[in-house]
């Protein structure tokens, strides 16, 4: 009975995708794209209640995995594992998008506008590393910064298990909040597809074929890209490194992935995501609590991937050739600029600027993709979140 229910979810997510669309174009089709925005309403509700449970679930998830491991040295070796994985797809990612744009080349034939982009500044790494450790912990939770979130939760976590016996009554507090916020959870994917509707249809219908057509090469290229980042290095992750079959773990997963495409969020994936991974999958408490919000944080392979081809596409656009050694620096600042930028908003536009600043890059250049930027990040998101639980999955693994 339960798996029919969970079948049954996932169908009416798909067919809220498929009737955004269609409603969307027609919309757009018929010259009321302004009729949309009465769904939009839909959207920002949805998104407002899961990012109600976002900060109590991710802080009472990683107390409990945290504070489950007994041994801090297994929480050394979790972490170098994770954050190692996630540097090396990064990498990979910046890689295939280099790749693919030397080889079908979309920004030839591109017409360079006057439009001019002010780009934000890229922080200081140093005020990066200082702005992980709070000076208030009801500021950073009223302010979801989730770098200090998990920050905060890892100090509680080591605290509980050094404390034993007497922070028991803390973990069980834990517990029963993650317990509790798991069942809002669960309240809120029933109407996920309502949300779906109210994220889609103003989306399509505000960024219909007109808008793709002329950077249509982009696109695809882009979204091949994501293929084979998905496809290809995580398929292979997941059979060398895991326990689970491909069917297993899309088919558990397949939610947070409809929500991290429709949505653009990563955060707004995570309560799912974590649900998914836990109750689907069956992975310990300990690793998708402490692996999944830190990989929503700063896990970025989308981004990665969105700054290898972007990059290589103003340069063609503005008639600059990239030679080779500028292209290992596009790969070495991509990774790392797309790992920095955690919890920064607007973080991909952030981390292009940057990159094409590094390689002597016209920053304007960013113009050209601006107005389809939310249909890339769809794709973004989407692989950023696949990322994430596929290192669980891995760590998960190498734990045991």
């Amino acid at each position: 009975m339960q798996k029919q229910a969970k079948a049954k979810s996932t169908i009416l997510i798909f067919v809220s995708l498929f009737i955004s669309v269609i409603v969307g174009v027609i919309l757009q089709g018929s010259g009321n794209a302004a009729a949309a925005e009465l769904f939009r309403p839909l959207g920002t509700i949805y998104i407002n209640l899961v990012k109600m449970i976002m900060v109590p679930l991710v802080l009472s998830s990683l107390i409990v995995g945290i504070s489950g491991i007994t041994d801090v040295k297994q929480l050394g070796k979790m972490g170098i594992i994770t954050v190692t994985y996630f540097s090396v797809t990064t990498a990979v990612a910046v890689i295939i998008g280099l790749v693919l744009s030397n080889i079908f080349k979309p920004g030839i034939g591109i017409t360079v506008g006057s439009e001019i982009y002010n780009a934000n500044e890229f922080p200081d790494i140093m005020e990066q590393i200082v702005s992980i450790f709070p000076d208030n912990i009801l500021e950073a939770l009223l302010n979801a910064n989730m770098l200090q979130i998990i920050f905060i939760a890892i100090l509680i976590g080591i605290a509980i298990v050094k404390a034993a016996p007497k922070g028991e009554l803390l973990r069980k507090i834990a517990e029963d909040v993650f317990e509790v916020v798991s069942l809002i959870t669960k309240w809120i994917m029933i109407v996920t597809p309502l949300g779906i509707l109210g994220l889609m249809i103003p989306t399509v219908a505000a960024n219909g074929i007109n808008v793709l057509l002329p950077l249509g090469k982009l696109i695809l290229v882009f979204y091949l890209a994501i293929a084979i980042q998905n496809g290809i290095t995580y398929t292979i992750s997941l059979k060398c490194f895991s326990n689970f079959k491909l069917k297993e773990f899309y088919g558990a997963l397949l939610p947070a992935q409809i929500i991290a495409f429709v949505s653009c969020s990563s955060a707004a994936a995570l309560p799912v995501s974590l649900k998914r991974t836990q109750e689907e999958l069956k992975l310990s408490t300990e690793v998708s609590g402490f692996v999944l919000p830190l990989g929503a944080t700063i896990n970025m392979d989308g981004n990665a991937l969105y700054q290898g081809i972007v990059t290589l596409f103003i340069a063609q656009a503005y008639g600059i050739e990239i030679s080779i050694p500028l292209q290992v620096i596009i790969i070495l600042t991509g990774t790392l600029a797309s790992i920095g930028a955690a919890g920064v908003p607007g973080a991909g536009m952030i981390v292009l600027s940057t990159v094409l600043a590094s390689v002597g890059l016209p920053i304007d250049g960013i113009a050209l993709v601006a107005g389809i930027d939310r249909i890339l990040d769809m794709g973004r998101t989407y692989t950023n979140v696949t990322g994430d639980a596929i290192t669980a999955c891995i760590v998960d693994k190498q734990m045991k």
